[in-house]
């Protein structure tokens, strides 16, 4: 038995049925994209979410975590609902609720979770969460779905149950990554393509460096951050603000309304152009042309800082230090007002970065990210 089924049987004194994994994911480029119809390019973490299930008869979901306080959380099936919150349960709860919702007969489990994936440093702790309960209970009940339709359906776990208005990027890359390449996704028609990126060959290292601080302001800005581009295309006469075309930014820009912060105009000005360098970095990776993507990364970096304005004083700092230090490319990843930042750097300089990073920024930690393979089970009894 695997030190996650002893672990499963330690918290409810009886062995598993099987043992899934679902990544975390760094976000190459593509930065608040996809809930405006646009381009992302994530790959997944080496850094798991890992469940040890066995399916119960009597209507309760029983789960625990390695990495929580506060024990066994006990929910009834029967009263599961949209809005109702079990602290960090809601999200295995929420996925239960919406494959049953879906028609999937699925019923009761016991879970144990243990993760090595980074909470609150923007790196898709959730949706790994989401994807290795939704992959679990699915082979468990024989549920047929693809990795696309299992994203899907853990995306509107959060935006119906959990309430959270979030695009479907962080629960595809978990779910459908594969090793040593990116994702790119276009959003609006779910078209995949595995796109190589191959660090180690092209004598590179892409750091992660997770600040470990989120500011009290990331509350709610997410949504608004979204409302925001929802009025910038309606006011355009656009379904998304992926529709502005490149050539057409400074049009649109100009048919906007006058606003005192200009803030249509900002979050317009960084959908359209970080969609463009969605583009430019997947050209670069096709061609193998690695090293040059690192002037696109910091642009993006600008973008977020003057134009979404979701950056802060931490990732800027971090942004700022291995830049110096000699990194070719660096910007924030994720939602933003804290979280992680990202460097590509040679990787003989790693270890100098790392360390320049770390003095000054004590809290941070940072690792090298490894371009991994999307959810998988681990083991069935």
């Amino acid at each position: 038995m695997t030190d996650l089924g002893i672990a499963f049987k330690d918290v409810f004194g009886r062995a598993p049925e099987g043992c899934w994994a679902a990544p975390g994911r760094v976000n190459l480029i593509g930065e608040h994209t996809d809930y405006n119809d646009g381009h992302v390019l994530p790959f997944a973490l080496a850094q798991t979410t890992r469940a040890a299930v066995a399916r119960r008869d009597d209507g309760l979901l029983r789960v625990h975590s390695a990495d929580m306080d506060g024990g066994v959380v006990e929910l009834r099936l029967g009263d599961l609902a949209p809005g109702r919150a079990a602290g960090w349960a809601t999200y295995p709860a929420a996925v239960l609720w919406t494959l049953r919702e879906a028609g999937h007969p699925v019923g009761g489990a016991d879970i144990h979770y243990d993760s090595t994936v980074p909470v609150g440093g923007g790196l898709s702790s959730s949706a790994a969460l989401q994807v290795v309960t939704g992959l679990a209970l699915g082979d468990l009940h024989g549920v047929d779905i693809t990795r696309q339709e299992l994203a899907l359906l853990c995306q509107r776990s959060e935006n119906v149950y959990v309430g959270a208005p979030v695009g479907v990027m962080d629960q595809t890359a978990s779910a459908c990554c594969t090793e040593g390449h990116a994702l790119h996704l276009d959003v609006r028609g779910l078209e995949q393509r595995q796109v190589p990126l191959d660090l180690v060959g092209a004598g590179l290292t892409l750091l992660v460096a997770d600040t470990r601080v989120k500011h009290a302001h990331a509350d709610g800005a997410y949504a608004a951050l979204r409302s925001g581009c929802e009025a910038a295309a309606a006011a355009l006469g656009l379904a998304s603000l992926r529709d502005v075309p490149y050539e057409g930014l400074d049009a649109a820009l100009a048919a906007l309304p006058d606003e005192p912060d200009g803030r249509l105009r900002r979050l317009t000005r960084h959908i359209v152009t970080e969609n463009r360098r969605v583009e430019e970095v997947i050209a670069l990776l096709d061609a193998g042309r690695i090293r040059e993507i690192g002037p696109v990364l910091t642009a993006g970096h600008v973008s977020l800082r003057d134009d979404f304005r979701i950056s802060c004083p931490e990732l800027d700092l971090v942004v700022d230090t291995v830049l110096a230090c000699g990194a070719l490319g660096a910007r924030m990843t994720g939602g933003g007002f804290g979280g992680s930042a990202i460097a590509l750097v040679p990787a003989e300089q790693a270890g100098a970065v790392t360390a320049a990073v770390q003095a000054a920024l004590p809290a941070a930690r940072v690792f090298p990210a490894t371009p991994s393979p999307g959810a998988h089970p681990l083991a069935r009894a």
